[in-house]
């Protein structure tokens, strides 16, 4: 049954996306006394958080700071960001009853390891503050109307046009379809004529094809903590070699300032020196073997896999100025040129969107349409693994609940 309807909403604003931005949006809307409906695609908000960091949700980061994004404007997410603090992230949440422990380098979970646990707290509290949420409900359209906009949504068969004030866009970014991403965000952008950076998968496994594929392959499911880096950025963490390429933290970070046709450098046994350690074994133990002293320092699979690449039938004695130059050359400046990645399906968040240009960076407004905000992973700020983009789309709910 398909019938067209139009309401006007006693709502204060719609958003649409009940995702970490418009979630956090919502709660703090309510709080602040303005009535919100979420309008969701999926059968139940919060998609992204129940599967982030394993079903552990890794929902914050103790270390954020502008440096941690990636935007044409480097500034922009600043104000965002001291609107709404790491500190204020972890006093709401313990408010409700949710404790973070610190993994690794910042990171922080829930004590639980439960990803639902952060969704219950705004579900929870989207009950309690008399916000409204539509799941299974799909906006089809979004148009400029005289008293704010008409939204033209599908649910349960039927199309209806909502009427509110105001308008906040959280859709998220292109990143893994299957769960309901889609390009909402952008095709709004562009039919109101908002400039778009240039988009791309970001913390994204990387591939590698031809006659170094096998190379890789018969490495699959090594780890090896190691330095990444190019010209524009370096990342000290694990990788790992998988059946079609790279991929591990160290790897997913450099993705997001890697580009196709460019090459990635590793650092294999990174802050120490091969030659020197070479050096001081040849003295104590000059009869081993390079092969065997490789695989002292990693696993004998890799050191096998470099065996045509180093001279390692030698033993330390013999090995001259050249070989050891060319082992430094290897173990410290390992060049690898990508041949892509693994696209959307397999990135954490993507790259690029909507231009900060087109934004207020104290409100998240669009600045020549009053009433519309953009917020989260579709406005082109892109944070690093490890929690920050979490930071970012709670910084940006606070912030759009604000000034609606």
């Amino acid at each position: 049954m398909t019938t067209n309807l139009t309401k006007q909403t006693d709502f204060d604003a719609i958003i649409i996306g009940g995702g970490a931005c418009g979630l956090m949006c919502a709660v703090q809307a309510g709080f602040l006394g303005k009535r919100m409906l979420v309008l969701e695609k999926n059968d139940k908000v919060g998609a992204k958080i129940l599967i982030s960091g394993g079903g552990r949700c890794n929902y914050t980061n103790m270390y954020t700071s502008a440096q941690q994004f990636i935007s044409d404007n480097e500034h922009f997410c600043k104000s965002t960001l001291s609107q709404w603090t790491v500190d204020d992230t972890i006093s709401f949440f313990e408010t409700y009853g949710i404790t973070g422990k610190e993994k690794t380098l910042g990171q922080l979970f829930p004590e639980s390891d439960k990803a639902k646990d952060i969704v219950n707290v705004f579900t929870g509290l989207c009950d309690d503050l008399g916000q409204t949420i539509w799941c299974n409900t799909e906006v089809k359209g979004l148009e400029q109307a005289e008293n704010g906009f008409a939204v033209l949504i599908e649910r349960n068969g039927r199309t209806e046009t909502l009427n509110a004030p105001s308008v906040v866009i959280a859709s998220g970014g292109l990143p893994i379809p299957k769960m309901g991403a889609t390009d909402f965000g952008l095709r709004m952008a562009r039919k109101f004529d908002l400039k778009i950076n240039d988009t791309a998968p970001a913390l994204v496994p990387l591939t590698i094809t031809g006659k170094d594929q096998p190379w890789y392959e018969q490495l699959s499911g090594n780890s090896i903590f190691c330095r990444v880096w190019n010209d524009r950025a370096s990342f000290e963490e694990n990788i790992l070699f998988t059946h079609w390429g790279l991929s591990g933290p160290a790897i997913l970070q450099i993705s997001s300032y890697w580009k196709a046709g460019e090459f990635i450098y590793i650092d294999l046994l990174p802050n120490q020196n091969i030659a020197d350690l070479i050096q001081k074994e040849r003295e104590a133990n000059g009869k081993k073997m390079l092969l065997a002293y490789i695989a002292g320092l990693y696993t004998r699979k890799f050191a096998e896999a470099l065996s045509d690449k180093l001279p390692v039938d030698k033993n330390l004695a013999s090995l001259t100025k050249t070989d050891i130059e060319d082992i430094s050359q290897l173990i410290h400046e390992f060049k690898v040129k990508p041949a892509g990645d693994k696209g959307y399906d397999k990135a954490e968040v993507m790259r690029g969107g909507v231009s900060t240009d087109e934004l207020s960076s104290k409100t998240l407004a669009v600045k020549k349409i009053p009433g519309l905000f953009y917020g989260g992973e579709c406005v082109d700020v892109t944070g690093w693994l490890g929690g920050y983009n979490f930071q970012w789309a709670w910084a940006c709910g606070f912030v759009i609940a604000q000034n609606i």
